[in-house]
């Protein structure tokens, strides 16, 4: 056999080896955060958990900050298949399915304790179950923590203060009515496009966990920050129905328990950079905490919330996170 025919022989080889250690299956995972945030920085976790745990089986490509559209676009490609894996906010799914409007009811969550009996618990489970209805799979409940309110009109010691601020919020029907509720002039908004309208006044407020607040800068156009830790920002950890379903049970089991690490990897994340994020934006921003009088206003005046979407979460659901909320 003479060079050139080794050449081909060898090149030919390379590429059967390649093609036998090719993924048996590629997902497109899609999401609007930015690289350095804790759930982006988890989303390579779940990656590196997956890739790892199949062997290569399965192979994961990441699609962040928007490149595939806002959250409401990713859950709808989600659906129909052309992304497969996403986190989107569970305020945005809650306009697919009413059921998720129990994690943005203000103040149901008091602490990281209370987060977890809820969504890691039954009632967790249990809302994720009803996501098969819209053509998705719900895995686990991942997250960016507390949100605060920012604004540029006044501080914000209680819902008096938010009296006809324009307030920008996810595209998500508690959380507008929320804002209505305590006097403000809320109106949805794409994350993306939250910084030019602050900037240009199209807004005046937002509401966000430090994180988000942190990577996207809106302490640069904002001049008030009140932490008053009103609503976990929870992301659905969920698959296109079809994909899940594709999978043998073996590789289900790895993409479960990567989703877990994932979620578990996105709250240490979270923990470790709160503190540095307030330590770095301090003297941007007018930063005050809510003191228990300004909470207790706030719990009130968020009551008639509870009875407007108690229909729609379902009350045996509601009561069964309020409940499981406080300790019972």
């Amino acid at each position: 056999m003479n060079i050139f025919s080794k050449a081909i022989v060898l090149a030919v080889g390379t590429v059967i080896g390649s093609m036998a250690h090719a993924a048996d299956y590629t997902f497109t995972f899609a999401h609007v955060l930015t690289e350095d945030t804790p759930n982006a920085r988890a989303a390579v976790v779940f990656k590196e958990e997956v890739e790892k745990n199949s062997d290569g089986r399965i192979e994961i490509n990441i699609r962040p900050a928007a490149q595939l559209g806002g959250d409401v676009e990713i859950i709808e490609q989600t659906q129909m298949g052309l992304v497969h894996i996403a986190i989107p906010p569970t305020g945005n799914l809650a306009n697919f399915n009413e059921q998720m409007y129990l994690f943005d009811l203000p103040f149901l969550l008091k602490d990281d304790a209370a987060m977890k009996r809820v969504l890691d618990g039954e009632v967790g489970q249990e809302l994720l179950g009803t996501l098969e209805a819209n053509n998705l799979h719900g895995i686990a409940m991942w997250g960016a923590g507390f949100r605060h309110m920012t604004n540029n009109i006044r501080p914000i010691n209680g819902p008096a203060d938010l009296e006809g601020i324009k307030m920008r919020t996810l595209q998500a029907p508690t959380i507008l009515a929320t804002y209505r509720a305590y006097g403000a002039n809320p109106t949805a908004m794409a994350y993306v496009e939250v910084y030019n309208g602050l900037q240009q006044g199209v807004i005046e407020g937002q509401e966000n966990p430090l994180a988000n607040i942190a990577s996207m800068k809106f302490y640069e156009v904002q001049k008030y920050m009140t932490l008053t830790n009103h609503a976990y920002h929870t992301y659905a950890a969920i698959m296109n129905k079809q994909a899940w379903e594709s999978l043998p049970e073996d590789l289900q089991a790895v993409v479960q328990d990567a989703m877990i690490v994932g979620r578990d990897a996105a709250r240490a994340f979270t923990e470790e950079d709160e503190s540095k994020i307030l330590a770095n934006i301090e003297g941007q921003i007018e930063i005050q905490e809510l003191s228990p009088e300004g909470r207790a206003a706030f719990v009130e005046a968020s009551k008639p919330i509870y009875d407007d979407f108690r229909e729609k979460v379902t009350p045996a659901l509601m009561d069964k996170a309020i409940a499981l909320a406080n300790g019972e």
